[in-house]
């Protein structure tokens, strides 16, 4: 018989990173639009009139990708794009409150899922927790925008 390995600490962080991505999963599923779908709609909602390439550049994707995205968006209502008061040219999108509606339960429902996660620790420990993670972070490159 062959000792089972202890997972290393990492791999508990992935772990814990995969429940937690697995949730914003389905919770997107649920609502039937795609994870880029849901980050556009989300990223509409805190930032309105936004312009199509900085939707491409903020997802890190192409224009083309964005229109098909927005296309479909906008087909079913979720968002519209309106001519800029100073320059019709240029459409500016914005999320319909319908839009708005169907992703604005998503920090509430991840914010559920971490007491779900943290549920087995309590008060004192998950300040120790995060004080260790926030020292690991601090010491890791930061994400960048580009």
């Amino acid at each position: 018989m062959t000792e089972q390995r202890m997972p290393t600490s990492l791999e508990l962080v992935r772990w814990i990173g995969w429940a937690q991505r697995k949730a914003g999963e389905d919770w997107i599923r649920e609502r039937e639009i795609s994870h880029e779908q849901a980050f556009v709609l989300g990223y509409l909602v805190q930032n309105p009139g936004t312009i199509q390439r900085d939707i491409a550049a903020v997802s890190r994707t192409s224009a083309a990708s964005v229109t098909s995205l927005l296309k479909g968006l906008e087909q079913r209502g979720l968002v519209e794009r309106r001519a800029a008061p100073d320059n019709a040219r240029v459409k500016r999108v914005h999320a319909t409150p319908a839009g708005a509606e169907l992703v604005a339960g998503f920090p509430d429902a991840m914010a559920a899922l971490d007491d779900t996660i943290l549920a087995p620790l309590d008060t004192a420990e998950r300040a120790t927790l995060q004080q260790l993670l926030t020292k690991i972070v601090a010491e890791l490159p930061q994400p960048t925008r580009d």
